[in-house]
Formats: structure tokens, C-alpha cells, sequence
């Protein structure tokens, strides 16, 4: 690292030095433990989010389903790890403190072994479930007992914001080799808080036996479908979530037919005082839905792990999801390929979903923490060993370059053409009115377009104004 960097951090430990007032010690620096040795602390009990199959939030929350955040390894297995104190340690003047998820923990505690070994600054790396890290945050951050640097997802962001828990970054010139949607999906009200390293989003899996080449549309999906239905070669075509109803998977639905949630803005922020969920194009994609259901292309009742045992046992040839999938779809040995979306009336874009670094906005070593985040992870070394760890679409450029796997690779054209996840507030006011259209839909109860008005009204009615869609 620069000379000049590594002159003003030493700067910075000299002046917390023996005449300086300071907390109490970390637990992270007790006497088992030497404070020259990064410490990683956690618990297996400390599960990961949430499923998206269970609540509407990104499956950047959802080892459940995603390997990705599935534990590895218990920390009794993993070298240097420890038991955790609840709730973990807070940050010290004079250490830098992390708070990262199991997965990432072992990898972590390396690079502040090269942090400390550069710049003589202790690094403690404490490690929680991925859901409790926020949790915690917003707990013990304001009590001055929370981290210096985390790790979270950017659906947090809206949250953490307002809420003032995170501190705004200046990434310089290195914005330029990050993802630009990576990077708009960490920017709030024109501020960047995040370095991103990986991204997910949802892309066609298609049976090579069944589909030898994936369809370029839309209906030419539906074609294909409806043929190896009639043939009796598969019970599903195409499957879909259903039951119980799962937006995020049929958000390239709405996009590919001219319909949003939120509008934008000429800067990209999302506006919630324009719902779009009835506008014109999402009324199309009411009626879309529930034409399928009626041609029977989807079909009713279909739970997450429906859907996957479905291909894997060769009784369905097509269906959307993430990166997360990969892993028990490769195990189960059917042949398979991803492909992008097929094309629609308009762009079919999935959600995207980040994970990135945060800086605490009570992070006893602000400037500590910010040299990390430049210098130490946004570095080829860094994003590549990340990447190693957890295989999901990198966000950074250099990365995306070395990724040998045209399944991977598929994921990340897939995110590259998303919308973030909408991070705004106002967000968790769309998620019970949609599903439950959704689930009329599907179950033939209502009129599609009528089940659509009423969800777009029940969620202004929430945000508590006008929220017309735009002309």
C-alpha cells in the first residue's frame, strides 16, 4: 500500500496511543487471545436470513435456498475460530472491528491479518448470522457498541439510512471497476455506502435434453411448453412459483410487459409517490399470469422446492431462479444450461440483488475503516478469493473477466440488465398487497386486472399518498 496511506494510519494509532482516552478493551483482544492475530468469533446456531420463499425480501437473504449462505464450515472446525460472545463485541478505538456472516468469517480474518501486518492496527472479525448483522446494527449502533466495517445486503440500505446507521463512502476512481448497477443499488439519495462484491439476479434454467437451445421469446417459451406438455414428455413445461404466490420471481413478467413497482427518476432513484402495478403494463401482466394459469402453462399450488424437484426429476423442462440453485440442480445430475430471459413486449428485467461493505456510522475508526474498504477489498486479490468462497455473479469488472463458468457467467448478463431491488422504505408496503393479487390470480378467484388495481391501492393507502401510476 502507499507510503502516505500507511504514514496517516500509523499517525491515527499514535494518537490513540497511552496518553489517550479509550473504551474498555474488546472482548476480541482478551487475554486468550493475542491482539496481534485477527480474531474471528461466531456460532453455528446463528442461522442466515430469511428464504425468499418465505418472505418477499432478495434472495441476497436466502441461504435457505441458496447455498451461498448455507454454513460451510462450523466455526469449531475453522482455524482461529472461537466461540461467540452474545451479543458480539462492540468496536474500540484503535481496532477495527468487523462483523461478517460465516461464510465470508475465515477469508476475512486473513485480509486483516495483511491489514495489521501493513499498518500494525489490530482487526477483529466477528462473526454473525447474515440477517443479525443488520439486526445488531441497528440495536448497538447507536449505543456506540457496534462494528466499524459490515457486510449486508443493499435491500438493507433504505433502512440503514434513514435510520442513520451507515456512513456515506467516496470510492474515487475505483467506481470504474465495479458494476454500475452493483453500484446504483448501493447509492441512496445520490451517496454511494456500499463497496459491492456480489450480485445475484434470476435467469432461465432450461433440461438440454428437453430444450437443446433455449427460446429467445417469450412465446416461444410458452410454445415450447405447451408441445411437451401435449406430448406427454414432461408435467410441466414451464414451472413457476404459485402457491404461495412469489413476486420476485414474476417481476420479469411485469418489466417485460411495460409495468413497474416504483417509477424512476431522470438519476435512477425510485419515486414512491408513482406505483405502477396497475398501470397499463401491469394490468398486461395480470392478464398474462392469469392466461397462463387458464392454458394451463403454470399451474396452481407450486411451492419453491416443487419447482426444483420438478426439473430434477425430469418433469419440467424450463423455470426462473437464481445462482442459488445451481449447486442441488449440478448434484442431481440433469442436464441443464442457463439462459438469459427470453425477450418480451419490453426489456424482461429481473430484480438485482448486492451485497457489499458498510462502514458503521458510529464506527469508533471511521478513516480505518474507509482505508480497508479502498485498499484492502476493492483489490483483484480480494474480489477473487470472495468470489472463491462464494461462487455468485461478481461486481467486480476484473473478476467478472476471470470467471470460467458460462453458467455463472449467465447470471451475472442476467444482473447486468436488472433493476436493483427498489431499497427505498416504502418498499415493504408493496410486498403483502402484490402477493396476495398474486395468489387470486393464480387461484382463479378474482379478475386479474381488478386484482391488480386493488393491490396498487392497498399499497398507496400504506405509503399514505396519491401514488398514481404515470400516464
Amino acid at each position: 500500500m502507499g507510503g502516505v496511506v500507511l504514514l496517516l494510519l500509523l499517525m491515527l494509532v499514535a494518537c490513540a496511543g497511552p496518553g489517550a482516552s479509550r473504551p474498555a478493551a474488546s472482548p476480541a483482544a482478551s487475554p486468550a487471545t493475542s491482539p496481534a492475530t485477527p480474531v474471528v468469533t461466531g456460532s453455528p446456531a446463528e442461522s442466515p436470513a430469511e428464504s425468499p420463499a418465505e418472505s418477499p425480501p432478495s434472495p441476497a437473504e436466502s441461504p435457505a435456498e441458496s447455498p451461498a449462505e448455507s454454513p460451510a464450515e462450523s466455526p469449531a472446525e475453522s482455524p482461529g475460530a472461537s466461540a461467540s460472545p452474545s451479543p458480539p463485541p462492540a468496536g474500540v478505538e484503535g481496532t477495527l472491528t468487523i462483523w461478517v456472516d460465516e461464510l465470508r468469517a475465515q477469508y476475512m480474518t486473513q485480509v486483516g491479518q495483511d491489514f495489521q501486518t501493513a499498518t500494525g492496527v489490530p482487526v477483529a472479525v466477528h462473526q454473525l448470522g447474515f440477517g443479525d448483522i443488520r439486526d445488531q446494527l441497528q440495536l448497538r449502533g447507536p449505543a456506540g457498541e457496534g462494528p466499524d466495517v459490515i457486510i449486508g445486503a443493499h435491500d438493507w440500505l433504505g433502512q440503514l439510512v434513514e435510520n442513520g446507521l451507515v456512513e456515506p463512502l467516496d470510492l474515487g476512481t475505483k467506481t470504474e471497476s465495479f458494476d454500475p448497477v452493483a453500484l446504483q443499488a448501493f447509492t441512496y439519495d445520490g451517496q454511494l455506502y456500499g463497496v459491492p462484491y456480489a450480485s445475484e439476479a434470476i435467469a432461465l434454467y432450461h433440461n438440454t435434453d428437453l430444450v437443446p437451445e433455449p427460446p429467445a421469446t417469450w412465446d416461444e417459451l410458452k410454445q415450447i411448453a405447451q408441445q411437451l406438455q401435449d406430448d406427454g414428455t414432461v408435467e410441466q413445461g414451464y414451472i413457476l412459483q404459485t402457491g404461495p404466490a412469489d413476486p420476485y420471481h414474476s417481476y420479469p413478467f411485469l418489466t417485460g410487459h411495460g409495468g413497474y413497482i416504483f417509477a424512476r427518476d431522470e438519476a435512477g432513484n425510485y419515486d414512491p409517490s408513482d406505483v405502477g402495478l396497475d398501470s397499463e403494463g401491469g394490468l398486461a401482466y395480470a392478464r398474462e399470469l392469469d392466461q397462463m394459469i387458464k392454458d394451463g402453462i403454470l399451474r396452481q399450488d407450486v411451492s419453491y422446492d416443487t419447482m426444483i424437484s420438478l426439473f430434477t426429476g425430469g418433469s419440467s423442462a424450463m423455470f426462473m431462479t437464481g445462482p442459488w440453485a445451481l449447486a442441488p440442480i449440478r448434484e442431481s445430475g440433469v442436464p441443464f444450461d442457463v439462459a438469459p430471459i427470453p425477450a418480451m413486449e419490453e426489456g424482461a428485467r429481473p430484480f438485482v440483488g448486492v451485497q457489499a461493505f458498510m462502514v458503521s456510522a458510529f464506527a469508533p475508526n471511521k478513516t480505518l475503516a474507509e482505508t480497508f474498504l479502498t485498499e484492502y477489498i476493492a483489490t483483484d486479490e480480494t474480489m477473487a478469493a470472495l468470489f472463491e468462497v462464494d461462487p455468485r455473479p461478481p461486481t467486480w469488472l476484473a473478476q467478472v473477466e476471470q470467471v470460467d463458468d458460462e453458467q455463472v457467467l449467465a447470471f451475472v448478463e442476467s444482473a447486468s440488465t436488472g433493476d436493483p431491488m427498489p431499497a427505498i422504505p416504502e418498499m415493504s408496503a408493496v410486498w403483502t398487497d402484490w402477493t396476495d393479487a398474486l395468489n387470486l390470480i393464480f387461484t382463479q378467484a378474482q379478475d386479474p386486472e381488478q386484482a391488480m388495481r386493488d393491490a396498487a391501492e392497498g399499497i398507496r393507502t400504506t405509503i399514505g399518498g396519491s401514488a398514481s401510476p404515470s400516464p
